[in-house]
């Protein structure tokens, strides 16, 4: 599975602005409603139930917030450059300015951990990362998330 699977140009965002964990949920979830065609309320409870369960900021400033939902029939993906970092309840109370949000359908199994997989090896990239952090364009996150040369060398 590849990245270029999951986003495209149009669900990478640059300087998203949120001022909280519920509130960057929020705002992803809006995004994803529109690329999914699902109801944004049904996307942030599945997010809003995940993280109940346990945070999904992973550490280093990155968070993966993830579910399964219905109505939808592969897996999605989007991509967020926060304008400041915020608290996220991370693993290393490090605050989060980069998350990637996955949605899969209610029957993906190995899809789902595939996706989460694969967004978890590009982004455990630091050179990667300060590429993102360093962008404040769309298409230039996009172009860093997707190159796979830079892939390879991690």
């Amino acid at each position: 599975m590849e990245l270029t699977d999951l986003i495209s140009p149009e669900t990478v965002f640059a300087d998203l602005k949120a001022t909280s964990k519920k509130h960057a949920l929020q705002e992803l979830a809006r995004r994803a409603a529109a690329v999914t065609d699902c109801p944004e309320r049904a996307i942030l409870d599945v997010l809003l139930e995940r993280e109940r369960l346990g945070t999904t900021g992973i550490g280093r400033g990155i968070a993966i917030p993830h579910g399964k939902l219905a109505g939808i029939d592969h897996v999605y993906g989007l991509f967020a450059k926060l304008d400041s970092g915020i608290d996220f309840d991370s693993m290393d109370d490090m605050p989060v300015d980069l998350v990637f949000l996955l949605l899969a359908p209610e029957s993906a199994g190995a899809d789902h951990l595939k996706a989460l997989a694969r967004v978890s090896r590009t982004l455990r990239d630091k050179g990667r990362c300060e590429k993102l952090r360093g962008s404040n364009d769309a298409d230039a996150l996009f172009a860093v998330l997707t190159d796979e040369s830079a892939q390879s060398a991690a």
